[in-house]
């Protein structure tokens, strides 16, 4: 059994220096990291927060996405893709369900949908000249509609590797937007002709 949240806190501190501060991470040694150790120091580890306060849209008749259910460069019967605006790295996109799921309530056949489709929007990405992968992610604690990260990495950008990704990405000025809509495009109508759907309104 997990440790409850007190007793996961109490442990987490037992580590911790006089001001509740944990060492820095090993990530922070790693040459992909964005910050240089020396003069770094961990914000002091708070005590757990019970219950929850709860995400935005876990009462769909307040969620945003399911307002948007329509919008999208991408979309069919059940699922929706969106471009994110104004990021730092070539293209971010963002799967979701149409109606109002999060990932531990999809469906055996919504969850082998969604397994096909970041499938082929990796390939998609990945087509793009100078892209060399195609980062998927869900986190889902800030958001209760489910959404699914795609973050396209930069050719040759080997200190973009792994999980520094979207830290990098907030850090990078924002790249032309143009050259990202055009890109957007092109894997909205490559997923069209790979695994069906329809070109859709870009808002969203």
């Amino acid at each position: 059994m997990p440790l409850t949240p007190d007793e996961f806190y109490d442990h987490a501190v037992a580590a911790a220096d006089d001001e509740q501060r944990l060492p820095l991470a090993r990530m922070t040694g790693w040459d992909i990291s964005p910050f240089e150790a020396d003069g770094l120091r961990v914000s002091q580890l708070r005590p757990p927060v019970v219950p929850e306060p709860p995400r935005h849209g876990e009462d769909p008749a307040d969620c945003t996405s399911c307002r948007r259910r329509d919008e999208g460069i991408w979309l069919d019967d059940r699922w929706r893709l969106t471009q994110v605006q104004g990021v730092g790295v070539p293209l971010v996109l963002m799967l979701h369900p149409r109606d109002h799921h999060d990932l531990a309530d999809l469906t055996d056949d919504l969850a082998a949908e969604m397994g096909v489709l970041s499938a082929h929007l990796a390939r998609h990405v990945q087509a793009l000249p100078h892209i060399s992968r195609c980062h998927v992610y869900r986190i889902g604690d800030g958001g209760a509609h489910l959404h699914v990260w795609l973050f396209a990495r930069p050719e040759g950008q080997a200190q973009l590797y792994g999980s520094w990704l979207v830290v990098w990405d907030d850090l990078l000025p924002e790249y032309p937007a143009a050259l990202a809509e055009a890109d957007a495009a092109l894997v909205a109508d490559a997923l069209v002709a790979s695994y069906g759907g329809r070109r859709g309104p870009a808002a969203g």
